[in-house]
């Protein structure tokens, strides 16, 4: 019996759509669209790319879906086009023919300038989900195909055919050049009719109070719909009013669900948040190890701040093995995404010889060219530079010029000024200039340079002569300002032997200790002395065990000796 092709065409289409008979009716609709049916030829090439009745074959089905298109069919050239927006295939060249059909859509690259001629066909044609397409494709297209007239055209005839999309674009275009409540209006119209991104469009509305007053709750609501709805950013957004309690009750808990989903499709910023957080400790202790992985993210998608994070965690040694190396890597990378404090950050590393060579050569070029248009922080760098070699050959004496340059207003430039005068990095000694330029970085109040004027202080060997007194008072200023070698001094003077009135052994036996947590060998080292003697009111030999097994880690070589000689009292004690 004779069923006439559009019979047969429709039970096809009817057996396709049934679970337990879609095999069947792909069957028929090949052998129709091998016969030239191209509404056949349509179908096929949709069942080929969502797996319908045969297993998916993106060559195939798009080969079947551009049968149809150049006939005319104008979902076949919508739906085309869409394949072209939302990207082929990495490497796959539509042109060819013998491109494995099972290739896989993991890694799209969109394709704009493709997905326009189709576009443009299906929408001269009437098809309004394709004219709301088109004016996508003119306002977000490159730069050749770009044009917004034709882009508002093709929006406003979408819109005026009851198209979603083109009452979003014609929302977001008119949200960008005369916000008003027009544009409002079109994107409800769109968030109505379910677009996600038009609920975005909205929450930025309601949180940059652009067009109606700021209203956190109302963006909050908006962000959460187009978060729903799959969009990446309004997740962000989200997560950020949660963390935060804006315009929602505080959450920290679905903050960092909304973040992570957020992070994890490719937003630096949200893998940023969850960095710091993780470093905070948001609900629990600190955890540096998963503040590292989501620095990480954000680093290698670009996030300047992140990759500085990660850079101070491999500085730190928190949460992953320490590695300067790599820290100065982080810190340069950082530094050329435009963080200026990373910057100096690697600099300071680089300064101490961290950093590759060619990190160390354009750091050298860069503090040149800054010093001679007059930056004396650049000045000063380019001394550290040329007295120790970095990026360049070392040479002092230009080393000395520079920091000359940067003295007038650098403290840190005194400083080094009045440690090459006193006879390092190879330069003719001059006790006279080292304490002069040491003098000015200390009253300047620097802790490194009250530290080294007070060490000239209590061994007289300066042009100073010896004066303990001045000498512990600028020990104290530097301990009090953190710095750990005025801590060790001040716990030194203070345990006696010195000349001066004030002596205190509890109270040197404290800074012994802060020092000696900050890692200070020899602080570790005499902490255990007056925890095994009782020389500041208590005597622990266990904690003295434990300071001196410190300080022998430390590279200190009397802790071993001390380290025995208690280990043997506390055997005959014990025995």
């Amino acid at each position: 019996m004779f069923v006439p092709k559009p019979r047969r065409l429709q039970n096809a289409i009817a057996l396709l759509e049934e679970d337990d008979r879609a095999v069947e009716g792909f069957s028929r609709l090949a052998t129709l669209a091998a016969e030239g049916m191209v509404e056949a030829q349509y179908r096929v090439g949709r069942a080929y790319l969502e797996a319908r009745g045969t297993p998916y074959q993106f060559r195939e089905g798009e080969r079947w879906l551009r049968r149809a298109a150049e006939v005319g069919h104008v979902e076949a050239q919508y739906f085309l086009a869409i394949l072209y927006l939302i990207g082929y295939p990495k490497g796959f060249d539509p042109a060819r023919d013998d491109v494995y059909s099972g290739v896989s859509m993991e890694e799209r690259v969109p394709d704009l300038a493709g997905a326009l001629p189709w576009a443009l066909k299906a929408a001269e044609a009437g098809h309004v989900e394709a004219a709301g397409l088109l004016g996508y494709i003119y306002s977000s297209g490159p730069h050749d195909i770009k044009d917004e007239q034709k882009a508002l055209k093709w929006y406003k005839i979408a819109n005026e055919k009851g198209s979603p999309q083109g009452s979003l674009g014609l929302g977001i275009a008119r949200l960008q050049t005369s916000p008003d409540k027009t544009a409002i209006r079109l994107l409800r119209k769109a968030a109505d009719a379910g677009l996600p991104t038009a609920y975005f469009y909205l929450g930025w509305v309601y949180e940059l109070g652009i067009i109606e007053p700021s209203d956190d709750g109302r963006a909050a609501r908006n962000f959460h719909k187009a978060a729903e709805g799959g969009v990446t950013a309004a997740a962000l957004r989200y997560g950020v009013y949660l963390l935060h309690g804006r315009g929602v009750e505080k959450d920290l808990f679905q903050a960092e669900t909304w973040l992570r989903r957020a992070a994890l499709k490719g937003e630096a910023e949200a893998a940023a948040i969850l960095g710091d957080l993780n470093i905070r400790g948001f609900d629990h202790a600190p955890n540096f190890e998963d503040a590292g992985g989501w620095y990480r993210l954000a680093a290698e998608m670009g996030h300047a701040a992140a990759a500085r994070g990660l850079a101070l965690l491999y500085l730190t040694g928190s949460g992953v093995e320490r590695d300067l190396d790599l820290a100065a890597q982080w810190f340069h990378t950082a530094a050329e995404m435009g963080d200026s404090v990373a910057s100096a950050d690697f600099g300071n590393l680089a300064l101490i010889g961290v950093g590759s060579e060619s990190q160390k050569s354009d750091l050298f070029k860069r503090f040149m060219t800054e010093a001679e248009d007059g930056s004396l922080v650049a000045a000063f760098n380019l001394g550290v530079c040329l007295a120790r070699g970095v990026g360049t050959e070392e040479n002092p004496q230009a080393a000395i010029q520079w920091f000359k340059v940067a003295a007038k207003g650098v403290v840190n430039a005194q400083y080094w000024l009045g440690r090459l005068y006193g006879g390092e990095f190879g330069v003719e000694p001059d006790p006279a200039a080292s304490v002069e330029w040491l003098e000015k970085a200390a009253d300047a109040e620097m802790p490194e340079a009250q530290v080294a004027l007070a060490q000239l202080l209590v061994t007289g060997t300066s042009v100073l002569g010896e004066d303990h007194p001045r000498a512990l008072k600028l020990y104290r200023s530097a301990a009090q300002r953190g710095n750990v070698d005025g801590m060790f001094g001040l716990g030194a003077m203070l345990g006696g032997g010195h000349h001066v009135e004030e002596q205190n052994r509890a109270e040197a036996q404290s800074w012994f200790r802060l020092a000696a947590e900050r890692g200070h060998g020899l602080a570790q080292l005499m902490l255990g002395r007056y925890l095994e003697r009782g020389l500041g009111g208590e005597v622990n030999l266990a904690g003295a065990q434990l300071w001196y097994e410190r300080a022998e880690k430390s590279g200190v070589p009397e802790a071993s000796q001390a380290l025995i000689a208690l280990n043997k009292s506390m055997v005959v004690d014990a025995g």
